[in-house]
Parts: C-alpha cells; structure tokens; sequence
C-alpha cells in the first residue's frame, strides 16, 4: 500500500481555526504561533493537520475574507520553515457541519447543488492559492455523518477533486466517508485513478474509552470511567448507553471472539480498509485519533501504543487529536515525561 511522504507523524491543530471558543483576531493571532511549529518539529512530528471552518475564509455572501488566509499563510510559512508538512482540513463548509451541538439537517448540503458549488468555488480559491506549495495537502471535507448520503458525497468527492486539479495538479487530496469518517466505510469511497488522493478515516474506537466522560456525547454520564486495555464485552456493555451510530465499530463480527483489546482489535478493524486501499493502491490516512484528558495517562499511552503500531505496520499516516486543549491536547499534559513518551509513539 502506498503511503503519502511527509504525513506519516502528524497532530491537529484544532480550536485554532476551527471549533474556536471565540471569533476574534486576538484568539486567531495568539492560539497557535510559530512557537507552537517549532515545538512540534522538536516533539519529531512530521505534519500539521489543520481544521479550519468556511467562516474564517469567507463572508456568509461567499466574498473572500483576506484576513482568515493570512492566518493560513502564516502557518505555511512556519511549516516551511521547520520543515513540517501541512494538511488544510475544511471543518465546516457553508451548509453543512459535523458539529453534533449544532442542529442543522446533516443531509441538505449533498443534495443541493448550489451549496455544492459554493464549496466547489471554495476549493478553487484555496487551491489556487497553495498550488505551488509541495508541503501542503487538502483535505475535502470533515466528518460527512449520515450514511444514507453516501453516493451524494462520493460524487462531489470526486467533482471537486476535478475542480481542484485544474489549479493543483500536483497537491495531495484526501477524503474521508459516512459515519463520521469511520474505518469502516472506507470501502465504500469512490474509486479514483487519481495518483495523488488518499483515502482518510477517523478512530476513537472505544469511543466509550476514548470519550469517557465527554459532555457532548449524548447520553455520555459525566463520571464515567474506564481503563485501557478492557475486556470486550465489558465495553460492548458500556457501548450501550450511548447511540450505535457513535458507538462505532465495537459491535462488529469480526471481533466477536476477542477477549480483550490490544493490537490485534485495531488490526480487525484496520482490514477491509487496509484491503480496499491495497487493491485501489491508494494511501490510507488516519485523520483524527486520540483520547481525552479524563481517562487516566497510563490507559492513554498503551491506547496509543497499541493503534500506533497497526498503523506502522501497513504503514498508515496519521493525525493525533489534538495538539492544544479541545479536552485532548498533549500540550496541556502536566508530566513532561507522558508527553515525550505519547509524542515518540505518535
């Protein structure tokens, strides 16, 4: 399976531009700086992936907003400098978001062709932009949800994909599928003859794990609590209290016979996606993954150390989530020792 050179190592920069506590320029100017680039190239990270919403690339009539772009710029220029590598991540596009605390239909955007073309001429301008920047890859869209659209997306994939080409023949694409990008739709992504697109996906399985304690998963109590590795069918039971649609993959056959998690639960998952991108010979890429800060550091780093070494193994790229506070960064981890050790296995 191919692989994409210079996004193998990488952490999200998410609150920044995207998912940010307020709009205004002090939080945009001080979030992330050069600073925080260089400390990441120090941690031995290759990349950057970084979300970023339509709301800080345009105004809501479509007008281009020069002063979102120059954060973009910015941060280019950093990654230039220390030698990262940067992924433009559109987190919202305007009609459609992810977020589950915005109540918006999930399914509108992919069915109306004017919203599509909207974030088509999004691209465009993006693309056009950082064409000529061999460090930065785009990645189309963030977390499409429900699976009854999964044709829709496909084709728009694969439209901007087009629209993208004309001005960046060269660039890195990536795009993810259904279910909040979960593994296991990958095989259900468009086929592509394109030599330089990629396949993404999502991983926080056991999202019960993962996700303890998280007050914006619906019916997530607020005290739970487990410790990583489990047993399987303690954390099938636990999956319970929350939706099996972010439940995830913890219910699949595949892992009916496992007792406990490890190495082998995410080499069960990885498979088809694994075999899909083998056949395709297109790189996989795993976008977002990671564990909040409730769940105890000594579960987080064997966590860590156990995906990581499935992706090493079919040598997929990856994105920890996340680099600054969002309840999962690893700057805000208080033993100087846990860092470095998550930072190596990342």
């Amino acid at each position: 399976m191919r692989s994409m050179d210079g996004f193998s190592h990488g952490v999200n920069l998410g609150g920044w531009l995207s998912q940010f506590d307020r709009f205004d320029e002090e939080h945009f100017r001080t979030f992330i700086t050069e600073e925080d680039i260089r400390y990441i190239g120090e941690l031995g990270l290759d990349h950057v992936r970084v979300p970023v919403d339509y709301t800080v690339l345009e105004e809501e009539d479509g007008t281009p907003m020069e002063t979102g772009y120059g954060y973009l710029d910015l941060c280019a220029e950093w990654c230039r400098k220390h030698g990262l590598s940067m992924i433009i991540d559109l987190h919202k596009t305007f009609g459609y978001s992810f977020d589950p605390l915005d109540k918006t239909d999930k399914t509108i955007f992919f069915r109306d062709g004017a919203l599509q073309e909207r974030f088509f001429s999004l691209w465009e301008r993006i693309s056009e932009r950082y064409a000529g920047c061999g460090h930065i890859a785009f990645e189309l869209l963030n977390e499409i949800i429900e699976p009854e659209i999964r044709e829709e997306w496909n084709r728009a994939a694969l439209s901007a994909i087009s629209r993208i080409r004309r001005n960046a023949p060269d660039s890195w694409i990536i795009f993810g599928g259904v279910m909040y990008n979960a593994v296991s739709s990958v095989p259900d992504l468009a086929r592509t003859d394109d030599p330089r697109t990629a396949y993404t996906f999502h991983c926080y399985e056991p999202l019960c794990f993962t996700h303890q304690g998280a007050y914006w998963v619906k019916d997530m109590p607020s005290d739970y609590r487990i410790s990583y590795p489990a047993a399987l069918s303690d954390l099938r039971r636990d999956s319970n209290i929350i939706s099996p649609q972010l439940a995830g993959c913890i219910f699949d056959s595949a892992l009916d016979d496992m007792e406990m998690t490890g190495p082998e639960f995410f080499e069960r998952l990885f498979s088809p996606a694994i075999e899909t991108a083998a056949e395709r010979n297109i790189p996989l890429y795993c976008g977002e993954y990671g564990v909040i800060d409730l769940a105890d550091t000594e579960s987080t780093l064997r966590w860590a150390a156990d995906i990581c070494s499935v992706f090493d193994r079919h040598g997929i790229g990856r994105a920890y989530w996340n680099y600054k506070e969002k309840d999962f960064g690893i700057r805000q981890i208080a033993d100087d020792r846990a860092r470095e050790t998550l930072a190596k296995l990342l």
